[in-house]
């Protein structure tokens, strides 16, 4: 599909309208990419997310990028894999879904995608990935309005994992 593209870069230096931040409940940073787009976005970021409540499993909140090249950071809860058996690739699916929709309600062309859940959460990544690349080409079926959606991995494994799903 020509409006998705995989990239093996660090997703807190694209200059896209949104970046998806793998984050966690309280959406006040952590580990791994949550902790990478909090520290680059700055303390603006922590404060602002303040303000946000938290946010649910599988849900999706949007705040400013501050500090970061992207417009928008959007945030949402991945499920912690507990063997498939706990609603986990409803829970991902969604995650996808939500953010998707954030993006069209705030007119975001482009969009860029961590793996979400597959870092400490465990989630394994060719289920994941398959989740997530279903989720974006059903949505992008549906809609015109996002112009490109970017996964961005870590590491050559998980690049071959999205690009030989995405074939």
């Amino acid at each position: 599909m020509e409006r998705i593209s995989i990239l093996n870069q660090d997703i807190t230096s694209l200059a896209v309208d949104a970046i998806v931040n793998a984050a966690n409940t309280s959406l006040l940073g952590g580990g791994g990419v949550d902790g990478a787009i909090h520290a680059a976005a700055g303390r603006e970021l922590y404060n602002f997310c303040k303000s946000l409540n938290g946010c649910k499993t599988g849900e999706a909140k949007i705040s400013p990028g501050f500090n970061l090249p992207a417009k928008f950071i959007i945030h949402t809860v991945g499920p912690v894999w507990r063997g498939g058996h706990f609603n986990e690739s409803a829970l991902l699916e969604s995650c996808y879904g939500n953010c998707l929709n954030l993006a069209v309600e705030n007119d975001i062309k482009t969009i860029a995608f961590p793996s979400i859940s597959t870092g400490a959460y465990g989630y394994p990544l060719e289920e994941a990935a398959t989740i997530a690349i279903n989720t974006v080409k059903s949505f992008l079926m549906n809609d015109k309005s996002i112009e490109m959606v970017y996964f961005i991995t870590f590491g050559s494994r998980a690049f071959d994992v999205y690009s030989n799903l995405l074939k």
